[in-house]
């Protein structure tokens, strides 16, 4: 990749739309990787000296396109294709190069002949634009064996009739949910990064905000995916106070919600309103009220903790999610004190056991109960727990203020 920062994020951007054309045409994944290489690399070698291209994005297509047809030319392919080789060289340059096949490829990805595991990392490698290094610490697995689970589910869809096209209406409906899924967990690896020293992942996310943009222009009257735009623009308006001066982690308690960005709260806030009197009522609509309750607060403190309560309530019956339930426990702390918030997460030790995010919720909450040292030790749990260094060294700042006294 170009050193150049801003021809960088023009490729990073163009690469999973010249993709999903490529893949479009040559219906083979791979094959489509390898092409989106080569024009990467030549756009990388040219444009420094040439000049971007008044089209990069079609630039990228015609090379790749090109890559492909010599590749199928040199194999000695099969009649399926030389059959390929003749319709691609049919088409026009210019055609379709305008319209966005993200969405197309993300649907492949999330075909149902993939395990949901190997659907979100196929699509954090094809789509998001994460190396296979980076989707192994995700998933908390040696990158050799992240590399062998995407090449199999590389040769699943090879190996399927037009895993590129889009679902029948009898399919649609569980493709759907198979595609918000995982644009949901990429956005949330992109805002609060699960590996790595940085907190967030500003490029994951704004790629999961884009596609799910996308794919609400073409069904904008569907709840869930209203539901799901309004989460991601909720969540994601409070980037700019999550860190601190020297990029340290800093908890919704504490930041400066001056620095949320008021346009995309008062955009999340009219799309799940909107959404929530559509008729029938989905996780992500509710977990997009969660997130707008959160926003509209001025302070912590102000937050309308009966109305979260009542709301993660709904969410817990919905999904049986105990991470639901750890989030329930927090407002009812709020609500009812935090003894009733403790006793809540007691019934989470069996289906949580030894998950850092509860040692946190529960030294939290001690604290709140004025039980410091044994909230210290809980952080420490947690810090030791989680694979974030972003978190771990947040949690260690709250373990040393309540150890020693010092100030977070």
């Amino acid at each position: 990749m170009s050193s150049d920062p801003t021809l960088e994020d023009l490729l990073r951007e163009l690469a999973p739309q010249v993709l999903g054309v490529l893949v479009r045409r040559s219906g083979d994944l791979a094959d489509a990787q390898d092409a989106l290489q080569d024009a990467l690399l030549a756009a990388t070698t040219q444009w420094p000296a040439q000049g971007v291209p008044d089209n990069p994005r079609a630039w990228l297509v015609v090379v790749g396109q090109n890559k492909l047809v010599d590749r199928y030319r040199s194999e000695e392919a099969r009649r399926r294709r030389e059959e390929l080789v003749g319709t691609m060289e049919a088409v026009d340059a210019g055609d379709a190069f305008e319209t966005d096949d993200s969405l197309l490829l993300l649907f492949g990805c999330c075909h149902p002949a993939l395990s949901p595991a190997s659907a979100v990392a196929l699509t954090l490698r094809s789509v998001g634009g994460l190396t296979t290094a980076e989707i192994a610490r995700a998933f908390l697995v040696p990158e050799a064996t992240m590399a062998q689970r995407l090449s199999r589910a590389r040769r699943t869809l090879r190996d399927l009739d037009g895993p590129f096209r889009m679902p029948s209406a009898q399919d649609y409906p569980a493709r759907l949910r198979a595609v918000l899924r995982v644009l949901y967990l990429m956005f949330n690896e992109g805002y609060a990064s699960t590996t790595g020293t940085s907190v967030a992942r500003a490029d994951l996310s704004a790629e999961a905000l884009r596609l799910t943009r996308t794919l609400h222009e073409s069904l904008p009257d569907d709840p869930e995916v209203a539901g799901l735009l309004a989460l991601v623009l909720l969540t994601d308006a409070r980037r700019p106070a999550r860190t601190g001066p020297r990029g340290e982690l800093v908890s919704l308690t504490d930041q400066d919600r001056r620095l949320w960005d008021s346009a995309m709260v008062d955009e999340g806030v009219a799309l799940v309103e909107d959404a929530l009197v559509r008729g029938s009522v989905g996780e992500y609509q509710l977990q997009a009220a969660i997130a707008a309750v959160h926003d509209e607060a001025p302070s912590t403190d102000a937050t309308d903790w009966p109305q979260l309560l009542a709301l993660y309530g709904l969410l817990e019956r919905m999904t049986g999610n105990p991470m639901v339930t750890l989030n329930r426990a927090v407002a009812l702390a709020m609500v009812h004190g935090p003894d009733a918030g403790l006793a809540l997460l007691a019934t989470l030790d069996d289906r949580l056991p030894g998950h850092h995010r509860l040692a946190a919720v529960r030294g939290h909450l001690l604290e709140r109960a004025g039980r410091p040292g044994e909230a210290a030790d809980q952080l420490l749990l947690a810090a030791r727990g989680t694979t974030s260094l972003a978190e771990r060294d947040y949690l260690l700042v709250q373990v040393a203020r309540l150890r020693h006294g010092s100030a977070s």
